[in-house]
């Protein structure tokens, strides 16, 4: 893990230090993401189709133990972190899950998939589902590096253009400030249009507000849509986040989330594009990748 990387998590954990057990579980998910197994199963395309992101309809195939050993290894970090709802994820860690599956659900944020698997083990499902959803995120932060460039060309949706999800928030670079909506998952980034929700779309003048925080001035503020009542966290910048950091940008912005949700507004939740992926062991791939 980069120098960055460990004093983001120093910081966060000094300024949130009730956040130690779930940072845990974050810093062994940035840790895994330089693993460079992952980037062997990236698969070959490397263009989103029309408002199809590139993981939309793929077919990946996995070494089946090398992602059943992460995922028990995240969960028994999660299970001994002391909190009592993560607690209960020790049973996911020796249950018999079908790895694929989970794999599958936590990659397109299927919450009700997840949360069927949970009530199958016995587990919390809401802790369940947050750690599950960390599951790919090395797998989509190995594709984010692949895409990176590809993806961002010509791309006009409020979803990320690599993995579908919704953006951790907006950055306003340099000079030009020109707006660029930046994905916790796989460190992906797609200019977008100033003055338009990424949620429902409008550009009515009338429908988007802006709410600045005391601290900070007008280089942090959450951009929010009356029409929908969805936000995102926007800050002007000189260069973007690297990729890896955009999860811990997110996290050490709380504040702008909670400032949001005091005036009503609302993160979007899901995904906001379904992938419909196929996930299959490495064997089995019908062309042998």
């Amino acid at each position: 893990m980069t120098h960055s990387l460990a004093a983001g998590l120093e910081k966060i954990s000094r300024d949130y230090p009730e956040w130690k057990p779930w940072l845990a579980v974050v810093e062994e998910v940035l840790k895994e993401t330089a693993d460079p197994k992952w980037n062997a199963f990236v698969p070959a395309d490397t263009q989103p189709k029309e408002r199809s992101p590139i993981l939309a309809g793929a077919c990946i195939a996995f070494e089946i133990g090398s992602v059943r050993g992460w995922a028990k290894r995240l969960m028994r970090i999660a299970h001994i972190s002391g909190t009592s709802q993560m607690a209960t994820l020790k049973s996911a860690e020796s249950a018999n899950l079908d790895i694929l599956t989970l794999f599958k659900a936590s990659l397109c944020q299927d919450g009700k998939k997840l949360e069927t698997i949970a009530s199958s083990i016995g587990v919390d499902p809401g802790a369940f589902q947050a750690v599950a959803e960390l599951i790919p995120i090395p797998f989509l932060q190995a594709c984010g590096r692949r895409w990176i460039v590809s993806s961002a060309a010509r791309w006009t949706e409020g979803y990320c253009p690599i993995c579908g999800a919704w953006p951790a928030f907006a950055e306003v670079r340099g000079i030009e400030r020109s707006r660029y909506l930046r994905c916790a998952r796989c460190g992906g980034e797609w200019q977008f249009h100033p003055l338009h929700c990424p949620y429902c779309g409008t550009t009515d003048h009338n429908e988007l507000t802006a709410l600045v925080p005391e601290s900070g001035g007008s280089t942090r503020t959450v951009e929010a849509c009356r029409r929908c009542l969805g936000y995102i966290k926007s800050f002007t910048m000189l260069q973007g986040t690297p990729g890896n950091e955009v999860i811990l940008k997110d996290l050490e912005s709380v504040d702008l989330d909670v400032a949001a949700v005091e005036q009503g507004y609302k993160r979007a939740e899901g995904s906001g594009y379904f992938l419909d992926i196929t996930v299959l062991e490495k064997w089995r791939f019908p062309w042998g990748r």
